[in-house]
Protein backbone atom coordinates (compact mmCIF):
# COMPACT_ATOMS: atom_id res chain seq x y z
CA UNK A 1 0.00 0.00 0.00
CA UNK A 2 1.40 3.43 -0.95
CA UNK A 3 2.26 6.05 1.69
CA UNK A 4 -0.42 8.36 0.28
CA UNK A 5 -3.10 5.69 0.62
CA UNK A 6 -1.98 4.92 4.17
CA UNK A 7 -2.31 8.59 5.10
CA UNK A 8 -5.81 8.78 3.63
CA UNK A 9 -6.82 5.71 5.59
CA UNK A 10 -5.42 7.19 8.80
CA UNK A 11 -7.34 10.44 8.25
CA UNK A 12 -10.57 8.55 7.64
CA UNK A 13 -10.10 6.49 10.78
CA UNK A 14 -9.35 9.58 12.87
CA UNK A 15 -12.63 11.12 11.72
CA UNK A 16 -14.39 7.90 12.65
CA UNK A 17 -13.08 8.21 16.23
CA UNK A 18 -13.69 11.94 16.59
CA UNK A 19 -16.21 12.58 19.43
CA UNK A 20 -18.33 15.11 17.53
CA UNK A 21 -21.24 15.05 19.99
CA UNK A 22 -18.89 15.64 22.92
CA UNK A 23 -17.35 18.61 21.11
CA UNK A 24 -20.79 20.13 20.62
CA UNK A 25 -21.53 19.69 24.34
CA UNK A 26 -18.13 21.20 25.21
CA UNK A 27 -18.92 24.35 23.21
CA UNK A 28 -22.31 24.68 24.92
CA UNK A 29 -20.77 24.40 28.40
CA UNK A 30 -17.89 26.75 27.52
CA UNK A 31 -20.35 29.37 26.26
CA UNK A 32 -22.38 29.28 29.50
CA UNK A 33 -19.84 28.05 32.07
CA UNK A 34 -22.63 25.95 33.53
CA UNK A 35 -23.43 22.28 33.11
CA UNK A 36 -27.07 22.88 34.01
CA UNK A 37 -27.53 25.77 31.56
CA UNK A 38 -25.86 23.76 28.79
CA UNK A 39 -28.14 20.82 29.57
CA UNK A 40 -31.22 23.07 29.23
CA UNK A 41 -29.98 24.46 25.92
CA UNK A 42 -29.27 20.97 24.54
CA UNK A 43 -32.47 19.45 25.99
CA UNK A 44 -30.58 16.76 27.89
CA UNK A 45 -29.87 16.06 31.54
CA UNK A 46 -26.91 17.59 33.44
CA UNK A 47 -25.65 14.05 33.99
CA UNK A 48 -25.54 13.48 30.22
CA UNK A 49 -23.58 16.71 29.78
CA UNK A 50 -21.12 15.72 32.51
CA UNK A 51 -20.61 12.31 30.86
CA UNK A 52 -19.87 13.88 27.44
CA UNK A 53 -17.33 16.28 28.95
CA UNK A 54 -15.65 13.40 30.79
CA UNK A 55 -15.53 11.40 27.53
CA UNK A 56 -13.86 14.32 25.72
CA UNK A 57 -11.34 14.84 28.51
CA UNK A 58 -10.49 11.13 28.46
CA UNK A 59 -10.08 11.33 24.68
CA UNK A 60 -7.74 14.34 24.90
CA UNK A 61 -6.15 13.29 28.20
CA UNK A 62 -6.28 16.86 29.55
CA UNK A 63 -8.76 18.68 31.83
CA UNK A 64 -10.97 21.16 29.94
CA UNK A 65 -12.58 22.86 32.94
CA UNK A 66 -11.48 23.86 36.44
CA UNK A 67 -14.18 23.05 38.97
CA UNK A 68 -14.64 24.98 42.23
CA UNK A 69 -17.80 23.82 43.93
CA UNK A 70 -20.63 24.50 41.51
CA UNK A 71 -18.62 27.11 39.59
CA UNK A 72 -16.55 26.09 36.58
CA UNK A 73 -14.03 27.87 34.36
CA UNK A 74 -12.12 26.93 31.25
CA UNK A 75 -8.71 25.43 31.80
CA UNK A 76 -5.78 26.59 29.70
CA UNK A 77 -6.26 23.52 27.48
CA UNK A 78 -10.01 24.21 27.19
CA UNK A 79 -9.37 27.83 26.20
CA UNK A 80 -6.93 26.62 23.54
CA UNK A 81 -9.45 24.11 22.15
CA UNK A 82 -12.55 26.33 22.11
CA UNK A 83 -11.79 28.57 19.05
CA UNK A 84 -11.07 25.56 16.84
CA UNK A 85 -14.22 23.76 17.97
CA UNK A 86 -16.37 26.81 17.31
CA UNK A 87 -14.80 27.31 13.89
CA UNK A 88 -15.29 23.65 12.95
CA UNK A 89 -18.90 23.56 14.17
CA UNK A 90 -19.65 26.80 12.30
CA UNK A 91 -18.26 25.40 9.05
CA UNK A 92 -20.18 22.17 9.53
CA UNK A 93 -23.39 24.10 10.15
CA UNK A 94 -22.78 26.24 7.07
CA UNK A 95 -22.18 23.17 4.91
CA UNK A 96 -25.39 21.54 6.13
CA UNK A 97 -27.36 24.75 5.64
CA UNK A 98 -26.00 25.02 2.11
CA UNK A 99 -27.08 21.46 1.43
CA UNK A 100 -30.60 22.20 2.66
CA UNK A 101 -30.70 25.28 0.46
CA UNK A 102 -29.46 23.34 -2.57
CA UNK A 103 -32.35 20.92 -2.13
CA UNK A 104 -34.80 23.76 -2.80
CA UNK A 105 -32.87 26.02 -5.17
CA UNK A 106 -29.68 26.28 -7.17
CA UNK A 107 -28.56 24.13 -10.08
CA UNK A 108 -30.92 21.51 -11.50
CA UNK A 109 -29.30 19.43 -14.26
CA UNK A 110 -31.64 17.98 -16.88
CA UNK A 111 -31.03 15.89 -20.00
CA UNK A 112 -33.46 15.86 -22.93
CA UNK A 113 -33.73 15.56 -26.72
CA UNK A 114 -32.52 18.51 -28.77
CA UNK A 115 -35.68 18.55 -30.88
CA UNK A 116 -37.99 18.49 -27.87
CA UNK A 117 -35.98 21.20 -26.14
CA UNK A 118 -35.95 23.58 -29.09
CA UNK A 119 -39.55 23.23 -30.28
CA UNK A 120 -41.55 22.41 -27.13
CA UNK A 121 -39.63 23.07 -23.92
CA UNK A 122 -37.64 26.20 -24.78
CA UNK A 123 -40.63 28.45 -25.59
CA UNK A 124 -42.15 27.55 -22.20
CA UNK A 125 -39.03 27.97 -20.05
CA UNK A 126 -39.57 31.70 -19.32
CA UNK A 127 -42.71 30.71 -17.40
CA UNK A 128 -40.67 28.35 -15.22
CA UNK A 129 -37.97 30.96 -14.58
CA UNK A 130 -40.60 33.55 -13.62
CA UNK A 131 -42.17 31.14 -11.15
CA UNK A 132 -38.91 29.75 -9.72
CA UNK A 133 -36.18 32.39 -10.13
CA UNK A 134 -33.89 30.66 -7.61
CA UNK A 135 -33.76 27.38 -9.54
CA UNK A 136 -31.03 27.37 -12.17
CA UNK A 137 -31.89 24.91 -14.92
CA UNK A 138 -28.90 23.43 -16.73
CA UNK A 139 -30.14 21.51 -19.78
CA UNK A 140 -28.04 19.06 -21.77
CA UNK A 141 -29.21 17.49 -25.04
CA UNK A 142 -28.57 13.86 -25.85
CA UNK A 143 -30.32 10.76 -27.13
CA UNK A 144 -28.22 8.51 -24.92
CA UNK A 145 -29.86 7.13 -21.76
CA UNK A 146 -28.58 8.87 -18.63
CA UNK A 147 -26.36 6.94 -16.23
CA UNK A 148 -27.38 8.74 -13.04
CA UNK A 149 -24.77 6.87 -11.02
CA UNK A 150 -21.94 8.26 -13.17
CA UNK A 151 -23.25 11.80 -13.81
CA UNK A 152 -24.65 14.79 -11.95
CA UNK A 153 -27.99 14.81 -13.77
CA UNK A 154 -31.07 15.06 -11.60
CA UNK A 155 -33.63 13.98 -14.23
CA UNK A 156 -34.14 13.29 -17.93
CA UNK A 157 -36.94 13.77 -20.47
CA UNK A 158 -36.90 10.90 -22.94
CA UNK A 159 -39.03 9.31 -25.64
CA UNK A 160 -39.70 5.67 -24.86
CA UNK A 161 -42.25 2.96 -25.53
CA UNK A 162 -41.87 1.44 -22.04
CA UNK A 163 -40.74 2.68 -18.60
CA UNK A 164 -37.02 2.57 -17.88
CA UNK A 165 -36.18 -0.22 -15.40
CA UNK A 166 -34.77 0.77 -12.03
CA UNK A 167 -35.94 4.40 -12.18
CA UNK A 168 -38.99 6.51 -11.44
CA UNK A 169 -40.96 6.99 -14.69
CA UNK A 170 -43.85 9.37 -15.29
CA UNK A 171 -45.42 9.76 -18.72
CA UNK A 172 -45.93 13.42 -19.56
CA UNK A 173 -47.02 13.49 -23.18
CA UNK A 174 -48.25 11.19 -25.90
CA UNK A 175 -47.03 11.84 -29.42
CA UNK A 176 -48.41 11.70 -32.98
CA UNK A 177 -47.10 11.83 -36.55
CA UNK A 178 -48.65 14.08 -39.22
CA UNK A 179 -47.58 15.26 -42.69
CA UNK A 180 -46.86 18.96 -43.22
CA UNK A 181 -45.57 21.23 -45.97
CA UNK A 182 -45.82 24.86 -47.07
CA UNK A 183 -49.13 26.26 -48.32
CA UNK A 184 -47.63 26.68 -51.80
CA UNK A 185 -46.62 23.03 -52.00
CA UNK A 186 -50.04 21.87 -50.82
CA UNK A 187 -51.80 24.04 -53.42
CA UNK A 188 -49.53 22.63 -56.13
CA UNK A 189 -49.85 18.91 -55.29
CA UNK A 190 -53.11 18.67 -53.37
CA UNK A 191 -53.95 17.02 -50.04
CA UNK A 192 -53.13 13.44 -49.10
CA UNK A 193 -56.23 11.25 -49.33
CA UNK A 194 -54.66 7.88 -50.20
CA UNK A 195 -51.13 6.47 -49.89
CA UNK A 196 -50.75 6.86 -53.66
CA UNK A 197 -50.90 10.64 -53.24
CA UNK A 198 -47.41 10.52 -51.74
CA UNK A 199 -46.00 9.95 -55.24
CA UNK A 200 -46.84 13.55 -56.16
CA UNK A 201 -44.60 14.99 -53.46
CA UNK A 202 -40.87 15.21 -52.84
CA UNK A 203 -40.63 13.46 -49.48
CA UNK A 204 -38.49 14.54 -46.54
CA UNK A 205 -37.63 11.94 -43.94
CA UNK A 206 -35.38 10.84 -41.09
CA UNK A 207 -34.85 7.52 -39.36
CA UNK A 208 -37.30 8.61 -36.64
CA UNK A 209 -39.99 9.76 -39.09
CA UNK A 210 -40.05 7.20 -41.87
CA UNK A 211 -42.86 7.37 -44.42
CA UNK A 212 -43.19 3.61 -44.10
CA UNK A 213 -44.99 4.39 -40.81
CA UNK A 214 -47.61 6.38 -42.72
CA UNK A 215 -48.34 4.04 -45.59
CA UNK A 216 -51.09 1.49 -45.36
CA UNK A 217 -49.84 -2.11 -45.00
CA UNK A 218 -51.96 -3.17 -47.98
CA UNK A 219 -50.38 -0.62 -50.34
CA UNK A 220 -48.44 -1.84 -53.34
CA UNK A 221 -45.38 -3.80 -52.28
CA UNK A 222 -43.16 -2.30 -54.99
CA UNK A 223 -43.27 1.23 -53.59
CA UNK A 224 -40.01 2.55 -52.21
CA UNK A 225 -39.50 5.55 -50.01
CA UNK A 226 -37.70 8.29 -51.95
CA UNK A 227 -36.66 11.83 -51.19
CA UNK A 228 -34.15 13.75 -49.11
CA UNK A 229 -33.06 12.03 -45.89
CA UNK A 230 -31.65 13.80 -42.83
CA UNK A 231 -30.22 12.60 -39.56
CA UNK A 232 -32.44 14.57 -37.21
CA UNK A 233 -36.06 15.65 -36.83
CA UNK A 234 -35.36 19.39 -36.65
CA UNK A 235 -33.69 19.42 -40.07
CA UNK A 236 -36.62 17.55 -41.62
CA UNK A 237 -39.03 20.17 -40.31
CA UNK A 238 -36.76 23.07 -41.33
CA UNK A 239 -36.59 21.69 -44.89
CA UNK A 240 -40.38 21.48 -45.00
CA UNK A 241 -40.68 25.10 -43.83
CA UNK A 242 -38.40 26.11 -46.73
CA UNK A 243 -40.69 24.41 -49.23
CA UNK A 244 -38.29 21.57 -50.06
CA UNK A 245 -40.85 18.82 -49.65
CA UNK A 246 -43.43 17.01 -47.55
CA UNK A 247 -42.34 16.07 -44.03
CA UNK A 248 -43.71 13.49 -41.64
CA UNK A 249 -43.13 15.17 -38.31
CA UNK A 250 -44.07 14.92 -34.64
CA UNK A 251 -46.93 16.94 -33.21
CA UNK A 252 -44.89 18.36 -30.30
CA UNK A 253 -42.36 19.76 -32.77
CA UNK A 254 -44.73 21.26 -35.31
CA UNK A 255 -47.71 22.51 -33.29
CA UNK A 256 -46.39 26.06 -32.93
CA UNK A 257 -45.27 26.25 -36.57
CA UNK A 258 -48.76 25.22 -37.65
CA UNK A 259 -50.28 27.89 -35.41
CA UNK A 260 -47.93 30.50 -36.92
CA UNK A 261 -48.67 29.40 -40.50
CA UNK A 262 -45.10 28.41 -41.29
CA UNK A 263 -46.41 25.06 -42.52
CA UNK A 264 -49.85 23.51 -43.05
CA UNK A 265 -51.21 20.01 -42.64
CA UNK A 266 -51.34 17.96 -45.84
CA UNK A 267 -53.86 15.51 -44.36
CA UNK A 268 -56.35 15.42 -41.51
CA UNK A 269 -55.16 11.94 -40.63
CA UNK A 270 -52.84 11.62 -37.65
CA UNK A 271 -50.85 8.57 -36.68
CA UNK A 272 -50.16 7.69 -33.03
CA UNK A 273 -46.48 7.38 -32.20
CA UNK A 274 -45.54 4.16 -30.39
CA UNK A 275 -43.33 6.19 -28.03
CA UNK A 276 -44.21 8.84 -25.45
CA UNK A 277 -42.31 11.46 -23.45
CA UNK A 278 -41.30 10.27 -19.98
CA UNK A 279 -39.91 12.14 -17.00
CA UNK A 280 -37.21 9.83 -15.59
CA UNK A 281 -35.10 10.07 -12.44
CA UNK A 282 -33.84 7.95 -9.54
CA UNK A 283 -36.66 7.59 -7.02
CA UNK A 284 -34.53 9.08 -4.25
CA UNK A 285 -34.22 12.36 -6.16
CA UNK A 286 -37.96 12.94 -5.83
CA UNK A 287 -37.28 14.13 -2.27
CA UNK A 288 -35.57 17.24 -3.69
CA UNK A 289 -38.04 20.16 -3.51
CA UNK A 290 -36.56 21.79 -6.61
CA UNK A 291 -37.08 18.60 -8.62
CA UNK A 292 -40.67 18.42 -7.39
CA UNK A 293 -41.20 22.01 -8.55
CA UNK A 294 -39.91 21.16 -12.02
CA UNK A 295 -42.07 18.04 -12.26
CA UNK A 296 -45.17 19.92 -11.09
CA UNK A 297 -44.56 22.60 -13.72
CA UNK A 298 -44.00 20.03 -16.47
CA UNK A 299 -47.29 18.35 -15.55
CA UNK A 300 -49.08 21.68 -15.93
CA UNK A 301 -47.47 22.39 -19.29
CA UNK A 302 -48.27 18.90 -20.56
CA UNK A 303 -51.89 19.12 -19.40
CA UNK A 304 -52.32 22.45 -21.20
CA UNK A 305 -50.81 21.21 -24.47
CA UNK A 306 -53.61 20.27 -26.91
CA UNK A 307 -53.63 17.13 -28.99
CA UNK A 308 -53.90 17.49 -32.78
CA UNK A 309 -57.33 17.76 -34.37
CA UNK A 310 -58.42 14.41 -35.71
CA UNK A 311 -57.11 12.24 -32.90
CA UNK A 312 -60.57 11.53 -31.47
CA UNK A 313 -61.69 9.93 -34.75
CA UNK A 314 -58.82 9.22 -37.13
CA UNK A 315 -59.50 9.68 -40.81
CA UNK A 316 -57.89 8.45 -43.95
CA UNK A 317 -57.27 5.00 -45.36
CA UNK A 318 -55.73 2.64 -42.84
CA UNK A 319 -55.70 5.14 -40.00
CA UNK A 320 -55.47 3.55 -36.60
CA UNK A 321 -57.77 4.77 -33.80
CA UNK A 322 -56.12 6.98 -31.23
CA UNK A 323 -57.23 6.47 -27.65
CA UNK A 324 -54.37 8.15 -25.74
CA UNK A 325 -54.77 11.77 -24.69
CA UNK A 326 -52.04 14.37 -24.51
CA UNK A 327 -54.10 16.61 -22.27
CA UNK A 328 -53.73 14.72 -19.01
CA UNK A 329 -50.53 12.96 -17.94
CA UNK A 330 -50.91 9.38 -16.88
CA UNK A 331 -50.15 8.08 -13.42
CA UNK A 332 -46.46 7.49 -12.62
CA UNK A 333 -45.17 4.20 -13.97
CA UNK A 334 -42.45 2.04 -12.49
CA UNK A 335 -40.78 -0.92 -14.03
CA UNK A 336 -41.69 -4.35 -12.60
CA UNK A 337 -39.70 -5.31 -9.52
CA UNK A 338 -38.05 -8.15 -11.42
CA UNK A 339 -36.60 -5.64 -13.89
CA UNK A 340 -35.42 -3.05 -11.42
CA UNK A 341 -31.76 -2.44 -10.85
CA UNK A 342 -30.09 -1.23 -7.64
CA UNK A 343 -30.76 2.43 -7.02
CA UNK A 344 -27.74 4.54 -8.09
CA UNK A 345 -26.08 6.93 -5.73
CA UNK A 346 -26.14 10.57 -6.64
CA UNK A 347 -22.90 12.10 -7.80
CA UNK A 348 -22.95 15.80 -7.00
CA UNK A 349 -21.07 18.40 -8.84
Amino acid sequence: MSERRVRKTEVARSFDRLPLNALRVFEAVAARLSFAAAADALHVTPAAVSMQIRTLEDYLRVPLFRRSGRAIALSAEGALLLPGVRCGLAELQQAMQQLRQDRSEGALNISTLASFLQKWLLPRLPQFHDRHPNIELSIHTSRTPVDFAQSDFHAALRMSSVPTPGLYNEKLLDEWFLPVCTRELLDRHGPLRTPADLKRYPLLRSSDESWSLWRHPAAEAGWQERGAAFDDSLTVLAAAEQGQGLALTRWTLVAQDLANGRVVRASQRVLPCPRAYYFVCPEGYLALPKLQQLLKWLREMAAAFPRPDGTAVSTGEGAAPVTASARAPTAPQRAPLSERQPRPRKVTR
